[in-house]
Protein backbone atom coordinates (compact mmCIF):
# COMPACT_ATOMS: atom_id res chain seq x y z
CA UNK A 1 0.00 0.00 0.00
CA UNK A 2 3.01 2.43 0.32
CA UNK A 3 3.29 2.82 -3.46
CA UNK A 4 -0.24 3.83 -4.03
CA UNK A 5 -0.26 5.97 -1.11
CA UNK A 6 2.49 8.01 -2.04
CA UNK A 7 1.45 8.61 -5.34
CA UNK A 8 -1.86 10.23 -3.80
CA UNK A 9 0.09 12.85 -1.53
CA UNK A 10 3.03 13.57 -4.54
CA UNK A 11 -0.60 14.29 -6.27
CA UNK A 12 -2.00 16.39 -3.93
CA UNK A 13 1.10 18.21 -3.40
CA UNK A 14 1.25 18.71 -7.18
CA UNK A 15 -2.37 20.13 -7.10
CA UNK A 16 -1.94 22.44 -4.21
CA UNK A 17 1.59 24.00 -5.87
CA UNK A 18 -0.37 24.00 -9.58
CA UNK A 19 2.05 22.15 -11.04
CA UNK A 20 0.54 18.94 -13.19
CA UNK A 21 3.27 17.49 -14.36
CA UNK A 22 1.44 13.86 -13.96
CA UNK A 23 -1.65 12.20 -15.31
CA UNK A 24 -4.15 12.56 -12.20
CA UNK A 25 -7.45 10.97 -12.87
CA UNK A 26 -9.83 13.74 -12.59
CA UNK A 27 -14.15 14.28 -13.14
CA UNK A 28 -13.69 16.48 -15.72
CA UNK A 29 -16.73 19.48 -16.41
CA UNK A 30 -17.74 21.70 -19.34
CA UNK A 31 -19.07 25.12 -18.64
CA UNK A 32 -20.93 26.58 -22.01
CA UNK A 33 -23.30 29.13 -22.92
CA UNK A 34 -23.97 32.32 -22.33
CA UNK A 35 -23.26 35.30 -19.66
CA UNK A 36 -25.43 33.28 -16.62
CA UNK A 37 -22.72 30.67 -17.39
CA UNK A 38 -19.73 32.63 -17.73
CA UNK A 39 -20.94 34.15 -14.45
CA UNK A 40 -22.39 37.79 -13.56
CA UNK A 41 -22.93 37.80 -9.79
CA UNK A 42 -21.49 40.55 -8.18
CA UNK A 43 -20.88 43.02 -11.03
CA UNK A 44 -22.96 46.12 -11.33
CA UNK A 45 -21.98 48.74 -14.26
CA UNK A 46 -19.27 47.00 -15.77
CA UNK A 47 -17.88 46.54 -11.86
CA UNK A 48 -16.94 43.27 -9.95
CA UNK A 49 -17.26 43.30 -6.00
CA UNK A 50 -15.22 40.30 -5.40
CA UNK A 51 -17.12 38.53 -3.20
CA UNK A 52 -17.24 35.61 -3.07
CA UNK A 53 -19.64 33.18 -1.52
CA UNK A 54 -17.89 30.43 1.01
CA UNK A 55 -19.26 27.93 -1.39
CA UNK A 56 -17.88 29.08 -4.41
CA UNK A 57 -13.89 29.48 -2.33
CA UNK A 58 -11.12 27.85 -4.19
CA UNK A 59 -10.32 24.18 -2.95
CA UNK A 60 -6.99 22.23 -4.17
CA UNK A 61 -9.35 19.55 -5.34
CA UNK A 62 -10.86 21.95 -8.11
CA UNK A 63 -8.76 22.85 -11.40
CA UNK A 64 -10.04 24.67 -14.07
CA UNK A 65 -8.52 24.74 -17.93
CA UNK A 66 -6.88 28.56 -18.55
CA UNK A 67 -7.00 30.09 -21.61
CA UNK A 68 -3.51 29.03 -22.77
CA UNK A 69 -5.25 25.61 -22.00
CA UNK A 70 -3.21 24.65 -18.61
CA UNK A 71 -4.78 22.82 -15.32
CA UNK A 72 -4.28 26.04 -12.42
CA UNK A 73 -6.18 26.16 -9.51
CA UNK A 74 -9.74 26.94 -9.81
CA UNK A 75 -11.29 30.54 -8.79
CA UNK A 76 -14.08 33.09 -9.09
CA UNK A 77 -14.61 34.45 -11.63
CA UNK A 78 -14.02 31.26 -13.52
CA UNK A 79 -14.32 32.39 -16.94
CA UNK A 80 -11.89 35.93 -16.27
CA UNK A 81 -9.81 34.73 -19.47
CA UNK A 82 -12.61 32.76 -21.62
CA UNK A 83 -15.24 35.91 -21.40
CA UNK A 84 -12.87 38.77 -22.05
CA UNK A 85 -15.42 40.86 -23.68
CA UNK A 86 -17.01 41.26 -20.46
CA UNK A 87 -17.03 41.48 -16.59
CA UNK A 88 -16.99 38.11 -15.20
CA UNK A 89 -17.81 37.81 -11.14
CA UNK A 90 -19.56 34.78 -9.79
CA UNK A 91 -21.10 31.96 -11.53
CA UNK A 92 -22.77 28.80 -10.95
CA UNK A 93 -19.40 26.40 -11.53
CA UNK A 94 -17.29 26.95 -8.41
CA UNK A 95 -20.58 26.28 -6.40
CA UNK A 96 -21.29 23.13 -8.15
CA UNK A 97 -17.61 21.89 -8.23
CA UNK A 98 -17.27 22.16 -4.15
CA UNK A 99 -20.76 20.27 -4.04
CA UNK A 100 -19.27 17.55 -5.70
CA UNK A 101 -16.43 17.74 -3.96
CA UNK A 102 -18.31 17.52 -0.63
CA UNK A 103 -20.14 14.46 -2.00
CA UNK A 104 -17.75 12.21 -3.11
CA UNK A 105 -15.19 12.62 -0.37
CA UNK A 106 -11.88 13.35 -0.19
CA UNK A 107 -10.26 11.25 -3.46
CA UNK A 108 -11.85 13.31 -5.98
CA UNK A 109 -9.85 16.25 -8.13
CA UNK A 110 -13.03 17.67 -10.13
CA UNK A 111 -11.42 19.99 -13.63
CA UNK A 112 -13.56 23.01 -14.84
CA UNK A 113 -13.25 23.99 -18.75
CA UNK A 114 -14.71 27.45 -18.89
CA UNK A 115 -15.94 27.60 -22.55
CA UNK A 116 -19.24 30.60 -21.71
CA UNK A 117 -19.30 33.30 -23.92
CA UNK A 118 -21.71 36.31 -22.80
CA UNK A 119 -23.97 37.62 -25.22
CA UNK A 120 -24.44 34.49 -28.03
CA UNK A 121 -27.39 32.59 -29.57
CA UNK A 122 -27.60 28.84 -30.11
CA UNK A 123 -26.79 29.39 -34.13
CA UNK A 124 -23.14 30.26 -32.97
CA UNK A 125 -22.59 27.29 -30.81
CA UNK A 126 -23.24 24.77 -33.83
CA UNK A 127 -20.80 22.33 -35.40
CA UNK A 128 -18.37 24.52 -37.55
CA UNK A 129 -18.50 27.71 -35.98
CA UNK A 130 -15.52 29.25 -33.76
CA UNK A 131 -17.17 28.99 -30.48
CA UNK A 132 -18.20 25.12 -31.08
CA UNK A 133 -14.36 24.57 -32.27
CA UNK A 134 -12.93 26.11 -29.11
CA UNK A 135 -15.21 24.21 -27.21
CA UNK A 136 -14.36 20.94 -28.56
CA UNK A 137 -10.36 21.88 -28.65
CA UNK A 138 -10.91 22.79 -25.17
CA UNK A 139 -12.76 19.65 -24.11
CA UNK A 140 -9.92 17.00 -25.95
CA UNK A 141 -7.06 19.21 -24.43
CA UNK A 142 -8.46 18.43 -20.78
CA UNK A 143 -8.19 15.02 -21.75
CA UNK A 144 -4.40 15.37 -21.87
CA UNK A 145 -3.48 15.13 -18.02
CA UNK A 146 -5.86 12.00 -17.85
CA UNK A 147 -9.33 12.17 -16.66
CA UNK A 148 -12.59 11.52 -17.84
CA UNK A 149 -15.61 14.14 -19.37
CA UNK A 150 -18.03 13.49 -17.16
CA UNK A 151 -20.39 16.14 -18.21
CA UNK A 152 -21.07 19.53 -20.00
CA UNK A 153 -23.28 21.89 -18.38
CA UNK A 154 -25.24 24.45 -20.17
CA UNK A 155 -26.73 27.72 -19.53
CA UNK A 156 -27.53 29.47 -22.76
CA UNK A 157 -30.76 30.94 -24.41
CA UNK A 158 -31.44 34.61 -23.41
CA UNK A 159 -30.23 35.85 -26.65
CA UNK A 160 -32.62 33.64 -28.95
CA UNK A 161 -35.57 35.04 -26.95
CA UNK A 162 -35.24 38.18 -29.05
CA UNK A 163 -36.25 36.97 -32.78
CA UNK A 164 -39.42 34.46 -33.02
CA UNK A 165 -37.14 32.36 -35.78
CA UNK A 166 -34.48 31.82 -33.31
CA UNK A 167 -37.03 30.84 -30.54
CA UNK A 168 -38.76 28.34 -33.04
CA UNK A 169 -35.27 26.93 -34.24
CA UNK A 170 -34.30 26.38 -30.42
CA UNK A 171 -35.28 22.83 -30.06
CA UNK A 172 -33.25 21.24 -33.41
CA UNK A 173 -30.40 23.57 -33.00
CA UNK A 174 -29.65 22.30 -29.03
CA UNK A 175 -30.07 18.87 -30.15
CA UNK A 176 -28.13 18.64 -32.72
CA UNK A 177 -25.30 20.66 -30.96
CA UNK A 178 -25.51 17.48 -28.01
CA UNK A 179 -25.41 15.27 -30.93
CA UNK A 180 -22.26 16.62 -32.47
CA UNK A 181 -19.84 17.31 -29.49
CA UNK A 182 -20.33 13.22 -28.34
CA UNK A 183 -20.02 12.51 -31.87
CA UNK A 184 -16.94 14.46 -31.96
CA UNK A 185 -15.60 13.72 -28.33
CA UNK A 186 -16.28 10.02 -29.02
CA UNK A 187 -18.72 9.65 -25.72
CA UNK A 188 -21.82 8.61 -26.90
CA UNK A 189 -24.09 9.12 -23.71
CA UNK A 190 -21.92 12.26 -22.64
CA UNK A 191 -24.30 13.60 -19.79
CA UNK A 192 -25.76 16.98 -20.65
CA UNK A 193 -27.08 19.12 -18.64
CA UNK A 194 -28.92 22.19 -19.75
CA UNK A 195 -30.47 25.04 -17.64
CA UNK A 196 -33.82 26.45 -18.39
CA UNK A 197 -34.11 29.76 -18.78
CA UNK A 198 -35.21 32.50 -15.85
CA UNK A 199 -34.87 35.43 -18.22
CA UNK A 200 -34.50 36.58 -21.85
CA UNK A 201 -33.50 39.51 -23.64
CA UNK A 202 -36.52 39.41 -25.97
CA UNK A 203 -40.01 38.44 -25.55
CA UNK A 204 -40.23 34.56 -26.66
CA UNK A 205 -38.90 33.31 -23.18
CA UNK A 206 -41.43 30.71 -23.05
CA UNK A 207 -41.15 29.24 -26.13
CA UNK A 208 -37.24 28.68 -25.59
CA UNK A 209 -37.82 27.38 -22.04
CA UNK A 210 -40.39 24.61 -23.57
CA UNK A 211 -37.96 23.52 -26.14
CA UNK A 212 -35.11 23.28 -23.32
CA UNK A 213 -37.54 21.62 -20.85
CA UNK A 214 -39.84 18.92 -23.75
CA UNK A 215 -35.91 18.64 -25.25
CA UNK A 216 -36.19 14.32 -25.78
CA UNK A 217 -32.76 12.98 -25.65
CA UNK A 218 -31.27 10.26 -23.58
CA UNK A 219 -28.64 11.34 -20.83
CA UNK A 220 -29.49 14.79 -20.98
CA UNK A 221 -31.41 16.68 -18.02
CA UNK A 222 -32.77 20.20 -17.47
CA UNK A 223 -32.01 21.90 -14.23
CA UNK A 224 -35.04 24.50 -14.03
CA UNK A 225 -33.21 28.21 -13.38
CA UNK A 226 -37.35 29.89 -12.99
CA UNK A 227 -37.92 31.25 -9.58
CA UNK A 228 -33.96 32.13 -8.69
CA UNK A 229 -33.23 35.63 -7.88
CA UNK A 230 -32.36 38.51 -10.91
CA UNK A 231 -30.17 41.29 -10.65
CA UNK A 232 -31.58 44.72 -11.35
CA UNK A 233 -31.06 44.14 -14.79
CA UNK A 234 -33.64 41.63 -15.30
CA UNK A 235 -31.11 39.29 -17.03
CA UNK A 236 -28.57 37.96 -14.68
CA UNK A 237 -28.84 35.84 -11.87
CA UNK A 238 -27.69 37.41 -8.65
CA UNK A 239 -24.61 35.71 -6.79
CA UNK A 240 -26.78 34.17 -4.32
CA UNK A 241 -28.90 32.80 -7.29
CA UNK A 242 -25.45 31.36 -9.25
CA UNK A 243 -24.51 29.30 -5.33
CA UNK A 244 -28.14 27.63 -5.79
CA UNK A 245 -28.64 27.11 -9.34
CA UNK A 246 -24.67 25.34 -9.15
CA UNK A 247 -26.37 23.35 -6.01
CA UNK A 248 -28.99 22.09 -8.29
CA UNK A 249 -26.58 21.24 -11.16
CA UNK A 250 -24.57 19.39 -9.11
CA UNK A 251 -27.57 17.30 -7.23
CA UNK A 252 -28.81 17.04 -10.84
CA UNK A 253 -24.85 14.99 -11.40
CA UNK A 254 -24.66 13.53 -8.33
CA UNK A 255 -28.31 11.91 -9.01
CA UNK A 256 -27.22 10.71 -12.32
Amino acid sequence: MAAPLFFWLFSLVSISNVAIGTSIPMDIFVLAGQSNMAGRGGVSHGVRDHYVPPKCSPNRQILRLSAKLEWESAHEPLHADIDTGNVCGVGPGMAFANEVVRARGGSVVVGLVPCAIGGTRISQWIRGTPLYSSLLRRAQESLKEGGTIRAVLWFQGESDTLRTSDAVAYGGNMKKFIMDIRSDLNIPNLLVIQVALASGEGQYIEEVRKAQLQLNLQNVKCVDAKGLNLKADKLHLTTTSHVHLGLKLANAFLAS
